[in-house]
C-alpha cells in the first residue's frame, strides 16, 4: 500500500496532540500500529484501567485541548463559497421544476422554511428510522450496550431470497442495506396488519428490512419471528429506506434496479396495511441522466413543513409536500402531495460515459442546508429554501460515501470519502482520499490518502460511510477502505479527527459495510464492522485490538448493521438476516 503523507493545517496544539495520543497508546497496551492484531488479551477492567492511565499520562489539560467538544449544533453557521469552492467551477446548470413546469426565473418559494437542528431531536421514536440514524448520519445505534464478555453471539436468523432481471442477479441484502428498527406503541399496533401475537405482545420492537429479492421483511427483534406477512413489491432494494420520524406508520423506500415489474421507482408505503400510497421517479422525463430511475439514498422528512427530501441516482433531488393526515386513535392514514419539486443540475465533467450525474448516497442536513456527494465527483452544499448551490468541492471520483456532519469546538465539519471508478482516473490504481471538510465553506481541512485498486463492476476505495467516534472515542473517526494493499484486502482505519493521522489499522478482507461505534453506559466504546469475507469484527475503539469475531455466512456482507441496545441486525448476500447479541 502506497500511502501518502496526510495533509493538515498546523495548529498550535497539533504536535502536543500527537504526543498525547502517542503516550496514550503506549499506556493502552503498547500498540505498534504496524503489528498484526491477534485477539483479546486482557479483561474489560484492565482495558479501562489502562485507558485511565493513558489519559492521566497525557495530562488533563492536553486531553481537553485535543478532544473535540460534543456540542450538538455549531455556535454560528453562515455557509458561503470561497474562490476554490465556487459552484461555477464544477456545476454548469441548475434548474427547478415544480409540478412539471420549469421555474423560468429560478426563484423557488418554499411552502415553509425547512430547518433541521440538533440531530438528537430529529425523532422521538425508539429505534433507527433512517440510514445512520439521523440527519447528521452520525450513528445507527439506539440506546447503550452492556458489554461484559466483549463477545458476539448469534441469536436468530431469517431466510431471504434473490431476484433476477435480464442478466442481473441480486441476492440477500446488499449495499447499503441497513435495516430499520422501531418500537411501535401497542395503540399503533392495534391498527396494523400484524399477526395477533405481535399486536398483543406487551413490548414489540419490529425490524423492517427491504432486501434485494423484492421483499420487505417484518421481524420481531427479540426472536426473529415474522410479525406479519412479508411485503412483495418486486424490485431490488439496496438502500436502507426510511421511516417517518414523527412516529407515523410510513415507510419511504427506493428501488435500486429495474425488474420484470418495470422501471425502478420510489415508494411511500402505509405500514398500517402495507399498501402503496404513492410512487414517483420512475422513468422521470426531467432527468438529464436518461431513463435511469434508481434510488439507493435514505430519505429525510422535515416534520414542521411535512416535506419529504429524497435524492435520486437519476440526478434529481425531490422535495414533496406530503399533505399527511394521520389519526392514531382511529387508525387512519393518508397523504395528498400538492407541491412536487425537482432540482436538477449538470456538471462540467458530466457526459454519457464518465463522471455521471446522480446521487447514490444519502443527504446530511443541518439548518436549511443539504450536503451530498454525487456520482460525478461533486460534494455539494445546497440551500433547501432557495434551491441554490452554496459551495461545491471537487472530490475526484464517483462517491458512494454519505457525508457525516460533526460539531467540534463550535464549528461544523464534514467527513467524507470516495471510491475508485475503474477507468475514470486510472485503469490500474488510484489515490482515494478521506477528507475533513469545513461545512461552512467546503474547503479541505485535511486529507489522508490510500492507494486503492478496482476491477470491472467492483470498485475499491471507500464505499462505506464514516463512523464518528463519540464519548471516549471522540478523538477519532473510523473508515473502511477496500481493495488497498492487495486487490481483495482492506483496512478499517482509525484517524485523528484533528489531524487525519492514522492511529491504527485493522487488516482483513475488504469491506463495503459501514463501521458502527457502540458504547456502554460509562461511555467506553467498541467498533463493529463487517467484511465481504462474511465476518463481523468487534475491536477496541481506542487501540484497535481485536476483541471478538463472528462468521455470519459463506457469502459477502455488504449491508450495514443497525443496533438496538445490545441487539445487532445485519443481512448478508447469502440470503440471511441475522440477529446477534453483544455480550
Amino acid at each position: 500500500m502506497d500511502r501518502k503523507k496526510p495533509k493538515w493545517p498546523y495548529f498550535l496544539l497539533g504536535d502536543l496532540l500527537l504526543a498525547a495520543v502517542a503516550v496514550g497508546l503506549i499506556f493502552a497496551g503498547g500498540l505498534d500500529r504496524n503489528r498484526e492484531i491477534h485477539g483479546r488479551k486482557d479483561t474489560a477492567g484492565t482495558r479501562e484501567e489502562e485507558m485511565t492511565q493513558a489519559s492521566e499520562a497525557a495530562g488533563e489539560e492536553l486531553a481537553e485541548a485535543a478532544t473535540p467538544t460534543a456540542d450538538a449544533v455549531p455556535e454560528a453557521f453562515f455557509p458561503h463559497s470561497t474562490d476554490t469552492t465556487d459552484p461555477s467551477r464544477l456545476i454548469t446548470t441548475t434548474e427547478i421544476i415544480e409540478n412539471d413546469a420549469v421555474l423560468s426565473d429560478g426563484t423557488f418559494e418554499p411552502w415553509y422554511d425547512i430547518s433541521f437542528g440538533d440531530p438528537a431531536e430529529y425523532t422521538d421514536v425508539d429505534g433507527i428510522v433512517t440510514f445512520r440514524g439521523d440527519p447528521f448520519r452520525s450513528s445507527p445505534v439506539y440506546g447503550t450496550a452492556s458489554l461484559k464478555e466483549y463477545a458476539i453471539e448469534g441469536v436468530w436468523s431469517a431466510q431471504t431470497g434473490g431476484l433476477t432481471y435480464q442478466n442481473a442477479s441480486w441476492s440477500g441484502s446488499g449495499w447499503t442495506g441497513q435495516p430499520l428498527i422501531e418500537r411501535w406503541p401497542k395503540s399503533v399496533r392495534t391498527h396494523m396488519n400484524m399477526y395477533d401475537w405481535a399486536r398483543e405482545k406487551d413490548e414489540l420492537v419490529e425490524v423492517i428490512y427491504a432486501c434485494m429479492d423484492g421483499y420487505v421483511y417484518f421481524l420481531d427483534l427479540e426472536s426473529g419471528e415474522p410479525t406479519r406477512d412479508s411485503l412483495y413489491l418486486g424490485w431490488t432494494f439496496k438502500g436502507a429506506g426510511a421511516l417517518d420520524p414523527r412516529g407515523y406508520p410510513i415507510l419511504y423506500l427506493g428501488a435500486g434496479y429495474d425488474s420484470n415489474e418495470g422501471t425502478s421507482r420510489a415508494f411511500i408505503i402505509n405500514l398500517l396495511d402495507c399498501s402503496v400510497m404513492y410512487t414517483f421517479g420512475n422513468d422521470d422525463p426531467w432527468s438529464w441522466r436518461g431513463h435511469l430511475s434508481f434510488f439507493d439514498a435514505s430519505a429525510l422528512v422535515d416534520a414542521a413543513s411535512d416535506t419529504l427530501i429524497y435524492p435520486g441516482e437519476n440526478g434529481l433531488l425531490y422535495l414533496i409536500h406530503l399533505g399527511t393526515q394521520y389519526d392514531a386513535q382511529a387508525g387512519t392514514l393518508s397523504i395528498n402531495p400538492d407541491r412536487f419539486v425537482r432540482w436538477r443540475y449538470n456538471g462540467v465533467r458530466s457526459d454519457a460515459s464518465s463522471f455521471w450525474l446522480g446521487m447514490e448516497d444519502s443527504p446530511a442536513i443541518y439548518d436549511g442546508y443539504l450536503f451530498i456527494a454525487d456520482n460525478g465527483a461533486n460534494l455539494m452544499c445546497l440551500d433547501l429554501n432557495t434551491l441554490k448551490l452554496v459551495w461545491v468541492q471537487d472530490i475526484l471520483d464517483d462517491s458512494n460515501s454519505t457525508p457525516v456532519l460533526s460539531v467540534e469546538h463550535g464549528k461544523l465539519y464534514l467527513y467524507v470519502s470516495t471510491s475508485f471508478h475503474l477507468g475514470w482516473r486510472s485503469t490500474t490504481s488510484a489515490t482515494v482520499p478521506i477528507w475533513k471538510i469545513d461545512a461552512q465553506t467546503g474547503e479541505i481541512v485535511w486529507q489522508t490518502d490510500y492507494e486503492c485498486y478496482s476491477e470491472e463492476g467492483v470498485s475499491g476505495g471507500v464505499q462505506s460511510t464514516v463512523a464518528l467516534g463519540q464519548n471516549n472515542l471522540s478523538d477519532f473517526i473510523y473508515v473502511t477502505v477496500s481493495r488497498t494493499g492487495e486487490m481483495n484486502d482492506g483496512v478499517l482505519t482509525c484517524l485523528s479527527k484533528r489531524t487525519g493521522q492514522v492511529m491504527w489499522e485493522h487488516k482483513a478482507v475488504y469491506a463495503w459495510s459501514s463501521p458502527v461505534c457502540v458504547y456502554n453506559e460509562d461511555g467506553s466504546g467498541v467498533v463493529l464492522y463487517c467484511t465481504c469475507g462474511g465476518r463481523m469484527y468487534m475491536l477496541d475503539g481506542y487501540t484497535g485490538e481485536e476483541l471478538s469475531t463472528f462468521d455470519l455466512s459463506d457469502g459477502a456482507i455488504e449491508a450495514s448493521p443497525a443496533i438496538y441496545n445490545n441487539r445487532v441486525v445485519i443481512g448478508t448476500r447469502a440470503c440471511k438476516i441475522w440477529g446477534l447479541e453483544l455480550k
